[in-house]
């Protein structure tokens, strides 16, 4: 059973879901109608349990007669249990089909409402929903476990001058028959998929085509901007296919969303959500976009079953994307990205603690919050596993062949761990001797660090090492040594390895670099400048902090001026005056970062 459900799995599933949604920007709420076709697994059905979350539930029928519900007790992250009662009874292998009309809470944890001064454009609002893991119960009643997957349909009327996208094939536009101020926008997702998945923005959106299947979206202002820094998408797309195998779902569009999107990426199916902070203007955090579309395969088509069994989505996600990177770059390349990941792994254990259960690559989510779980760990700790394996098992080719059968094997399904390991070793049937000398239970089951560090080519790394070094041995003296030179040789992807390794406040006299703005460069060289105790940067951390939401960087860059004594109350009143605009999500991690308790308001 899925620890983070109430819904009765075992009893029914949802194949479809059809949508009718209503934006209202004044409110802050969707007024909506869902209709479920559940298909039943036993004999003598009539009662079944959704999620939801702070939904204001309105009515329900089964097959368009009122049905009975009651709705449960509020459960603090899970939500409020949704009762039906049908009016009759169903057999096993029968469907029905169950409408509920209900109205989201303004504040539904899926989704941010942004007034106009939050946006690019500022002058008209801006939604955008965000259910991984469990949200999509604030914004529709559903089974909201990875454990179901279903097709859906949606109609979304939007105020005139908004467009509204989602996770889906877009289906055509009219004037909204009941108010002519407003347009609908019809949507389909022929491929089953989780609800989790599910995804809607709506604002004053543009979009540009970057490729005979893609398009970028986002306001206006960004759209070029974003139309040349994802120029590679098709590219990057036939290497994923070559690898993996056809791309099924259709369209591949990206959006650029505002600064305030907790995540790095979404792989919303059709419709990739990505972060501002990917604009660096070179093209050098493409390898998001690379990751998001290796999910098309591995979290998308083969899905974790419970989020216990998040590494299968993540692992083998990044172990796709190194594989892109490996065929557009070289494996050079894949292993330098392969060690920055084990240093974040390190990062994650350090501040979880190692011996935190949630360090574990399958941790058990009984009673826990998966908000509270994420982490680098089932991305890195499953890539290393992943990594470990095709060592053992002959190297990339070979592993590669494996991930494949895994895709084409539980397409369209979802899976557990053990159902993974059972397929690993029914496929590398004339090695078994060799997968039952791998630790299992230290890989899957213990905290901290694995008990394997593989050996990667340090070549690109060996020049960020060699300058790191040359820094941690320099007198103030040795300055003159030092040219701007030394960091123009180096990559983007090596120059965040290099401010990765040390910091030293010096370098800024020589190397400049407060003055870059790729984002993930930025992120370490402040945090750096923190940590060593540079006052001046203090004030431009809490500003990074602030000016964009992604949780990569908005929650290290608060813990790090919160560590520092002298300013660890100039951070808490710095998140407390800039909470109500952030991220439900991002506020509330942030918040316990800090130890601020979620009722204060003023400063302290």
């Amino acid at each position: 059973m899925d620890p983070c459900s109430f819904a009765s799995v075992t009893r029914c599933v949802t194949r479809h879901l059809n949508l009718e949604l209503r934006v209202d920007f004044e409110r802050r709420v969707i007024r909506a109608q869902v209709q479920l076709t559940v298909e039943v697994l036993e004999d003598r059905f009539s009662a079944l349990t959704l999620d939801t979350k702070d939904l204001q539930v309105v009515s329900v029928s089964a097959n368009g007669q009122a049905a009975r519900f009651t709705m449960g007790p509020k459960h603090s992250f899970k939500g409020t249990p949704l009762d039906i009662t049908l009016p009759f009874d169903l057999s096993r292998g029968q469907h029905v089909v169950v409408a509920v009309t209900y109205e989201t809470s303004p504040a539904a944890a899926a989704l941010q409402w942004l007034s106009p001064e939050q946006t690019a454009g500022r002058e008209q609002p801006y939604l955008f929903s965000q259910c991984q893991a469990h949200h999509c119960r604030s914004m529709v009643p559903c089974q909201d476990t990875p454990s179901v997957k279903h097709t859906y349909y949606a109609q979304v009327s939007v105020p005139k001058d908004l467009v509204a996208v989602m996770s889906a094939m877009r289906d055509g536009q009219e004037v909204d028959p009941q108010d002519k101020d407003r347009i609908v926008y019809r949507f389909r997702q022929p491929v089953p998929m989780p609800s989790y998945l599910i995804a809607i923005v709506v604002g004053a959106l543009e979009s540009r085509e970057i490729g005979p299947r893609s398009r970028v979206w986002s306001e206006k202002e960004f759209v070029d901007k974003a139309a040349f820094e994802f120029s590679e998408t098709e590219t990057m797309l036939k290497a994923a296919e070559d690898l993996a195998g056809p791309y099924v779902w259709g369209q591949y569009d990206i959006l650029v969303l505002p600064p305030s999107f907790p995540y790095g990426g979404m792989e919303n199916p059709c419709l990739t959500f990505a972060t501002p902070t990917l604009l660096a203007g070179d093209k050098s955090l493409s390898n998001v976009i690379a990751h998001e579309i290796s999910h098309s395969w591995t979290g998308n088509l083969v899905t974790n079953k419970t989020w216990e069994h998040f590494w299968l989505n993540e692992g083998h996600t990044v172990y796709l994307e190194r594989m892109i990177g490996r065929s557009l770059v070289s494996e050079q390349f894949r292993q330098f990205k392969a060690m920055g990941g084990w240093k974040d792994l390190q990062d994650s254990v350090n501040t979880f603690g190692a011996n935190n259960v949630l360090t574990n690559l399958v941790p058990s989510l009984q009673d826990v919050d998966p908000d509270d779980a994420f982490s680098s760990v089932p991305y890195e700790k499953g890539f290393a596993l992943l990594y470990h394996l095709e060592e053992l098992m002959g190297g990339p080719e070979v592993f590669m062949g494996f991930v494949k059968s895994y895709i084409q094997m539980f397409a369209y399904g979802s899976v557990t761990t053990d159902e993974w390991k059972k397929h690993l070793f029914t496929y590398f049937r004339d090695k078994v001797d060799v997968l039952n000398k791998v630790d299992w239970n230290a890989w899957m089951f213990t905290p901290g660090m694995p008990p394997v560090k593989p050996q990667y080519d340090t070549t690109l790394a060996d020049a960020c090492i060699a300058l790191s070094q040359k820094w941690v041995k320099a007198k103030d003296q040795d300055l003159s040594s030092f040219k701007e030179s030394d960091v123009k040789a180096l990559s983007s992807h090596q120059l965040i390895e290099f401010l990765a390794l040390l910091l030293h406040e010096k370098m800024q006299e020589v190397y400049d670099l407060n003055a870059i703005m790729n984002s993930e460069i930025r992120f370490r060289w402040l945090r750096l400048c923190v940590r060593s105790r540079w006052e001046e940067a203090v004030p431009m951390a809490l500003k990074m902090a602030t000016e964009q939401g992604r949780m990569k960087y908005t929650r290290p860059l608060f813990r790090e001026v919160f560590n520092y004594d002298k300013y660890r109350e100039e951070a808490v009143r710095v998140f407390v005056a800039h909470r109500a605009a952030m991220h439900p999500v991002t506020s509330g991690l942030v918040g316990k970062d800090l130890k601020v308790d979620a009722s204060k308001t003023t400063s302290l």
